[in-house]
């Protein structure tokens, strides 16, 4: 690619944790090819994923108001269009609304992820159980037709933030060091037991200050109740903004996630991450990034062989969905201190 500035529209909605997988793609490319401006079109609230990036830009998708169906999607392609003269279009999202999009842009050159929908079948039916291509090296993929392969090996992450008086009034000052728990998921088969989390927290919480993470009425009411239960326990759920609690996790020294998007911000912030797994399964290409494989915990095969019963964990056997509770509380804790 020439040294001529080239403007690419780079398109990822949704979900949260898949959103935060493009983060150390577009932060490598960036830094790697700087002659380069790119616009993502994501959700606005997704924009803090990629504060302190260069010639990067967040163009936010409104897709439950104005940009809401067919005549929404043609009034967003021309709000870019009058906004940007665009090289290509990187689309990492490769769904009907994406597709209906593209047409609409004034752009020659469309590049598309390949998603690997007959491999990742393959895999959750049992037909072949290895290893697939990261969901991180599909979206580099992407770039490399563009002409800019992205070399993902050596990561550079953001640095630590500085925590405000607000932040720290919240989640408390102090020499412990802080690990991170994220016990929910989108789906229950992709789910810790709770009970058993809470055998995890309450050894943790005799040496680290253990902060929780979560969202939704009814996980902000749980974890208040774990938080009132333990000592050096604080539930930051529904005390801060997406930024705010981005701050705080790039201060963690370990986060504990499932299958879930607060595993794969802390990974997009460098920050060490254990993840602890269910019906799903790493083969997918859905690890966090950038890390080791054995910070992954799952499930035992044996007792559950039809794992990964989905790619996403919406479907499973009946009796699959305590699957992650066939890894004990102490293998999770052994874990847990041999990485710290």
């Amino acid at each position: 690619m020439s040294q001529k500035t080239k403007h690419i529209l780079v398109i990822r909605l949704s979900a949260m944790g898949d959103v935060a997988m493009t983060v150390p793609v577009l932060r490598a490319l960036t830094t790697q090819y700087p002659e380069l401006n790119i616009t993502v079109l994501t959700k606005a609230l997704f924009t803090p994923f990629f504060r302190n990036m260069n010639n990067l830009t967040v163009f936010p998708a409104d897709l439950k108001g104005k940009h809401k169906g067919l005549f929404g999607l043609y009034l967003l392609a021309q709000q870019l269009n009058k906004a940007n003269r665009f090289y290509a279009v990187a689309d990492l999202h490769n769904v009907l609304r994406s597709q209906i999009l593209k047409p609409f842009l004034k752009c020659r050159r469309f590049v598309t992820i390949n998603k690997g929908r007959r491999e990742k079948r393959a895999l959750v039916k049992g037909k072949e159980f290895k290893p697939l291509a990261t969901t991180h090296q599909r979206y580099a993929d992407v770039f490399k037709v563009l002409g800019c392969p992205v070399d993902l090996s050596h990561p550079d992450f953001p640095p630590k933030a500085e925590l405000s008086d607000q932040i720290l009034g919240v989640i408390g000052e102090g020499p412990q060091k802080r690990i991170g728990i994220a016990p929910f998921a989108a789906h229950k088969g992709k789910q810790y037991p709770l009970e058993s989390m809470e055998v995890v927290i309450a050894a943790l919480a005799k040496e680290y200050k253990i902060l929780l993470f979560g969202g939704g009425k009814e996980e902000i009411a749980a974890l208040n109740k774990m938080e009132s239960r333990f000592k050096n326990v604080v539930s930051v759920a529904g005390k801060f903004t997406l930024e705010e609690e981005m701050d705080v996790i790039s201060n963690l020294e370990l986060m504990v996630s499932m299958d879930s998007g607060n595993g794969h911000i802390a990974a997009m912030l460098g920050i060490k991450t254990l993840t602890v797994w269910g019906v799903t399964h790493p083969y997918a290409g859905f690890a966090p990034f950038h890390q080791p494989e054995h910070h992954a915990l799952l499930p035992d095969r044996d007792q559950y062989p039809r794992i990964p019963t989905s790619v996403y964990g919406n479907t499973y056997p009946e009796g699959y969905e305590r699957a992650a509770g066939s890894i004990p509380p102490e293998t999770i804790l052994k874990k847990i201190r041999s990485v710290i």
